[in-house]
């Protein structure tokens, strides 16, 4: 068994791109050993900011011998018959067997192909693998020909100490040799193992393992946030950032200036994260300290003195600008930079930021009587959630919309409520699955009305999402929608909404709908009407936003062990766009099918539906009224549906939905005693109509609840 070590040296290699660059070398140099029959026992690929490395422990040392027999024409064939198969199998006709079968006499070529050392096979597949790699963005520089994120230096390519020799034309060889840290251990070493490669790497200050680097990271932050008495403000995100841009991590500690404390501290800390990948620390109370923690890539003899000195000094230079940026955004209230929207093009399809906004005045009012809001503060949050798309800060550091407008709220001369600034904020929420979502009456209002109106807005014209394709974020609109509407426990039925959201737009799919910038008029001095645009009528609107809801609910309810296709059987009834009430349908629905009445009852559910579905097939829709019948068991089950049924309806709607599935219950027995002693498809056609008849009043009293020929099993 052997060892295989390949590094490929470079030029810093982005951190974005680096977690997925290592996967990519493991995947394809392992699938293309796997096609060539070559075993392995453990596959590892590292990086760091300019070395990729794959080490393959347990490899063997060349591909398994070959022999395939392969039977040909038969043995009196004519001559060009046996020719075309003696080249197809690489043999010469002297090598054919002829062997007897039970059909003939036949030719049969035995071929045995020698296993290759792996070491040629890798000579053969590693220069396409580089050639070819699935960078998302590559170069080329100077007259070289091969394209790589970065300048590529050097090959390391090893098995079992000796070298794996390919030649990438541009000086581009493998070799035995590499580099350590680009100042600490500049100069190239050989090494003859994977073992004496981490050693060396080491010794030449090079961490090779990114977990590990980003284990030291974090532990030396906590530690230095400890010593100084605060906080490391977490972030893991930025903590894998950071550790791409280092070999080897020195966590240092700076300080900046207490008076750009007065600037909001998520605009402090997303300057000092965004710009310079610092991390931010908070006091005993939370509070943003002025100090914060980087991570230098160098040791020094001063302890990192100058270092710190120089960060600082920049730092200082990037928190001037943020808090010009505040200053100057607080000359401007909100509701002055409300015309400044009307110059943002929102789509091209659905007009400006500022018709927006006046969509959302009104749809937010209508959501807020709904719930019970408070409809003028609703209105007036709506008014102002995208004035801070016009401020300096926002334009700087775009995460902070929302966020910086209820700062702005509360800090102009005449500041808004409470309710109306935390509303500001909040309207974006929840942004994903993990984000809190609003639970004050009037910001659960407003971001109801933003997610509504920007999926109403982008179905109306046809921008659905495709696949994977998402660009307008929508699945993330109606999750939040369905978040909202849940962890709230809203009676908001969904469809009023669509509607209400729908109106603002041409009633008629052939109306003008949009009034946008001219492609001349690239500064957007003026509007006017530049093209006719189809908007979908409400009732395929709403259609096709039921199913998206659908999916999206499938989804979000998966981890709480909620049964996909028990959504779908409530969905599928039509006209519940109560989400509410929806949930509590499938979990008395769930919990019902989880019992043996339940399952068995499924069970007999789907035997008359299908006898139902074969006998529609041929003779159309089974339609009338079913009769008591002749059988004592059809009486019985005649009987009790008669009776049952409309408690049934009755319960489902009051939302007694447990009332519901006992009612369901008490039908197992004469279901079973049915199918047991009645044969539906009997000889005399009245009484066959009759049962059919039957099973279709069972079809509907059990559809009442859920259309259970949805439901799996």
């Amino acid at each position: 068994m052997a060892e295989l070590l390949l590094e490929l040296f470079s030029e810093e290699i982005p951190a974005r791109m680096q977690a997925k660059a290592a996967q990519d070398l493991k995947r394809l140099v392992t699938a293309k050993l796997r096609d060539a029959g070559l075993n392995f026992d453990q596959a590892d690929s590292y990086v760091t900011p300019r070395r990729l490395c794959l080490h393959i422990a347990g490899l063997d040392s060349e591909q398994p011998d070959i022999r395939e027999e392969r039977r040909g024409p038969r043995a009196d064939a004519p001559d060009r018959a046996v020719d075309g198969f003696v080249r197809g199998a690489g043999v010469s006709r002297d090598q054919l067997e002829i062997r007897d079968g039970k059909k003939g006499r036949f030719f049969y070529a035995v071929i045995e192909q020698k296993g290759r050392k792996t070491a040629d096979v890798l000579t053969e597949v590693l220069p396409e693998i580089i050639k070819n790699f699935p960078w998302p963005k590559s170069q080329r520089w100077g007259a070289k020909s091969l394209r790589w994120v970065r300048p590529l230096h050097s090959i390391l390519c090893l098995m079992d100490g000796a070298v794996v020799r390919f030649d990438l034309g541009d000086g581009l060889h493998s070799g035995t040799h590499t580099r350590g840290h680009r100042f600490l251990a500049p100069d190239a070493f050989n090494v003859t193992s994977f073992a004496d490669y981490q050693a060396r790497l080491n010794t030449a200050y090079v961490i090779l393992d990114p977990a590990e680097r980003k284990a030291l990271i974090y532990a030396g932050a906590t530690t230095l946030a400890k010593d100084t008495g605060l906080t490391l403000l977490e972030d893991d995100g930025l903590l894998d950032e950071v550790a791409g841009l280092v070999e080897y991590p020195v966590v240092l500690l700076g300080e900046f200036d207490r008076a750009f404390l007065d600037v909001p501290p998520e605009a402090l800390t997303s300057a000092m994260k965004k710009h310079q990948k610092y991390f931010s620390l908070t006091d005993g109370d939370g509070n943003l300290a002025n100090k914060f923690i980087f991570v230098a890539n160098m040791k020094t003899n001063d302890h990192g003195a100058k270092i710190i000195d120089g960060n600082e000094r920049v730092l200082r230079a990037r928190l001037a600008d943020t808090k010009f940026f505040w200053d100057q955004d607080l000359k401007i209230t909100l509701e002055d930079r409300l015309p400044a929207l009307n110059k943002i093009v929102f789509h091209a399809k659905l007009g400006t930021v500022g018709e927006q906004v006046q969509r959302l005045v009104e749809l937010s009012g209508y959501i807020a009587e709904k719930i019970g809001a408070d409809t003028e503060q609703a209105a007036r949050a709506a008014k102002l959630c995208k004035a801070d798309l016009v401020s300096g800060m926002v334009g700087e550091f775009a995460d902070l919309q929302g966020l910086m407008g209820k700062y702005y709220a509360k800090a102009q001369i005449k500041p808004e409520s409470d309710v109306v600034a935390n509303a500001i904020a909040e309207h974006y929420s929840p942004r994903g699955p993990n984000d809190i979502c609003p639970s004050d009456p009037v910001s659960v209002a407003v971001a109801l009305a933003d997610k509504l109106d920007t999926l109403v807005g982008f179905f109306g014209i046809d921008e659905k999402p495709t696949g994977s394709k998402d660009p307008f974020a929508l699945r993330r609109a109606a999750l939040g929608i369905i978040r909202l509407i849940l962890e709230n426990k809203l009676r908001l039925p969904l469809l009023p909404l669509i509607e209400h959201a729908r109106n603002p737009y041409p009633s008629k799919s052939d109306d003008r709908l949009v009034k946008g910038p001219t492609r001349a008029d690239t500064d957007i001095k003026g509007l006017e009407i530049v093209a006719t645009h189809p908007f979908a009528l409400l009732n395929e609107i709403q259609a096709d936003l039921m199913v998206f809801f659908a999916d999206r609910l499938k989804v979000h309810l998966k981890e709480q062990g909620v049964r996909h296709d028990l959504i779908a059987a409530v969905f599928a009834l039509g006209g519940e766009d109560d989400l509410v009430r929806l949930l509590a349908r499938v979990e008395a629905l769930q919990t019902f099918l989880g019992t043996d009445e339940g399952a068995n009852l499924l069970a007999g559910y789907k035997r008359a539906a299908n006898i139902l579905k074969a006998e529609e097939k041929k003779d159309g829709p089974v339609t009338g009224d079913a009769t008591a019948g002749t059988l004592p068991e059809e009486q019985e089950l005649f009987k009790l549906l008669q009776q049952i049924s409309p408690e049934i309806e009755q319960a489902v709607k009051d939302e007694k939905f447990g009332e519901a599935m006992a009612f369901l219950a008490t039908l197992r027995p004469y279901i079973d005693a049915f199918f047991d002693k009645v044969t539906v498809n009997c000889d005399d056609e009245t009484e066959r109509q009759n049962r059919l008849r039957l099973l279709a009043r069972i079809r509907h009293t059990m559809n009442q609840v859920a259309d259970f020929s949805k439901i799996e099993g």
